[in-house]
C-alpha cells in the first residue's frame, strides 16, 4: 500500500500552483464581449484557433487591463509573430502560382 492519501495524494507536502492557468474568474463579466467574439469565431472557422488569434489576443488584453490575470508581454503568450501567417499565406500563393505556370512538367490530367 502507498503512503499517500486516500486518492493517492501526499498529505505531507503543500501543493504548489502552476505558473500559468490560475487567475480570478470573470464574475462581473467584464470581458464577455471579447470572449463571445472569440467563441463565435471558433464556431464559424470550424474550431481552427489560428484563424481567431486576433480575438484571443483581445480577450487576453481585456483580462490584463481589468487585473483578471497578471500583466505580461504578448510575445510571451505566443503573439510575437502576427505577420507569420501572412508570410505563410504569400508563400502558399507563390507555390500555387508556380504550379500553374506554362511549361509545367507535371503530368496532364
Amino acid at each position: 500500500m502507498s503512503a499517500g492519501g486516500a486518492f493517492g495524494g501526499n498529505r505531507g507536502l503543500r501543493p504548489v500552483p502552476p505558473e500559468k492557468g490560475i487567475f480570478p474568474l470573470d464574475h462581473l463579466h467584464e470581458c464577455d464581449l471579447e470572449k463571445k467574439e472569440y467563441i463565435s469565431c471558433l464556431k464559424t472557422s470550424g474550431y481552427h484557433s489560428e484563424q481567431c488569434r486576433i480575438f484571443s489576443k483581445k480577450y487576453l488584453e481585456c483580462r490584463m487591463e481589468r487585473n483578471l490575470m497578471a500583466k505580461q508581454d504578448m510575445s510571451e503568450l505566443g503573439f510575437g509573430g502576427e505577420h507569420r501567417s501572412e508570410a505563410s499565406e504569400s508563400k502558399d500563393l507563390r507555390i500555387e502560382n508556380q504550379a500553374s505556370l506554362p511549361g509545367d512538367k507535371s503530368p496532364a490530367k
